[in-house]
């Protein structure tokens, strides 16, 4: 199956990038590199793209995709949460663009045998990099009650999550949930039977939650921004594509912050505490699709982009 990815929000995120042809830009998550290739066509002879992912095969298909531009594209398969260290084994220490792209790509989705989805007959894996030892499968057999109900309440933001939780483990109880549409018609069971008909597939919550939990997608985000933002040049941009409230959130805050980290009460006259402002938030609303790109790709519907400048 070739990696099919149609990219969100492409010319938003390329725009917002600000290319400069001499320029060094990061896409911490490469997919089937469509934001990447857009940024190297934009680069003269001296630019270049550090590419980095997890997956397996989104790496074999943007090493296809962008060997027309050699030596100026490097790819690593590494998780984005480890951009610094990359950079350092390459000998750079500032980049004047990064990108993420988060979330699970169409190509994930569709391959079934992934077990990213709850629309095919699958293994329970939702693993993005295929060397974690563990997979959905343990989460769903090996979690405790209460851990299993925080997944699905804190990252599936799912009202139902307690009685989700309860049904999974009176059900591995018989035997162990090892297969995608295993989990869905648990989850079925779980919710009210006349909400099932509204909001969307009863079980979307409960594997987003799962696969978040699993592949540890609200902590390396967390984790991360307030390095991009250090390793960026001045002008340089950190442009972020969030396609759920939670990220979207982390990603605001660490915005907020980077541009006024002053911790001092609100009544003091003159800041004491230090802090010392990292750039601008270029977005003070996040850019969202416009009607063509949502015409075209459903699965841009919740895309946000947010977008900082370094000073």
């Amino acid at each position: 199956m070739t990696f099919n990815h149609k990219s969100v929000l492409l010319k938003e995120s390329i725009e917002a990038l600000n290319i400069r042809p001499d320029g060094i830009y990061v896409d911490g998550t490469l997919g089937g590199a469509g934001h990447s290739s857009e940024i190297c066509r934009r680069l003269g002879p001296n630019g270049r793209l550090i590419g980095i992912d997890q997956d397996r095969d989104a790496i074999e298909a943007s090493a296809e995709r962008l060997k027309e531009y050699g030596s100026q594209v490097t790819i690593v398969r590494d998780n984005y949460e480890n951009t610094a260290s990359v950079l350092k084994g390459l000998n750079i220490y500032k980049v004047d663009g990064i990108l993420l792209d988060l979330g699970v790509s169409s190509y994930q989705l569709d391959t079934g045998e992934r077990g990213f989805s709850y629309q095919h007959e699958a293994p329970l894996d939702m693993r993005m990099d295929d060397r974690n030892p563990m997979t959905a499968a343990d989460i769903v057999n090996g979690y405790s009650l209460q851990e299993l109900a925080r997944v699905i309440r804190e990252y599936g933001e799912d009202r139902f999550a307690q009685n989700i939780a309860k049904h999974i483990c009176a059900e591995r109880e018989k035997a162990p949930v090892e297969t995608t549409t295993q989990l869905a018609e648990i989850i079925k069971q779980a919710i009210p039977m006349k909400l099932r008909a509204t909001g969307g597939h009863p079980a979307k919550r409960t594997f987003q939650a799962i696969r978040i939990e699993l592949n540890r997608e609200l902590t390396v985000l967390k984790d991360s921004i307030g390095t991009m933002t250090d390793l960026l040049n001045p002008g340089g941009r950190l442009c972020i594509i969030t396609f759920h409230s939670l990220e979207d959130r982390i990603v605001k805050e660490a915005f907020r912050k980077a541009e006024n980290p002053c911790t001092c009460p609100p009544d003091f006259p003159v800041c004491v505490c230090g802090n010392v402002s990292k750039g601008k938030v270029i977005t003070r609303k996040p850019i969202l699709p416009g009607e063509e790109e949502l015409a075209e790709n459903r699965r841009s519907e919740s895309a946000k982009l947010r977008v900082f400048e370094r000073v």
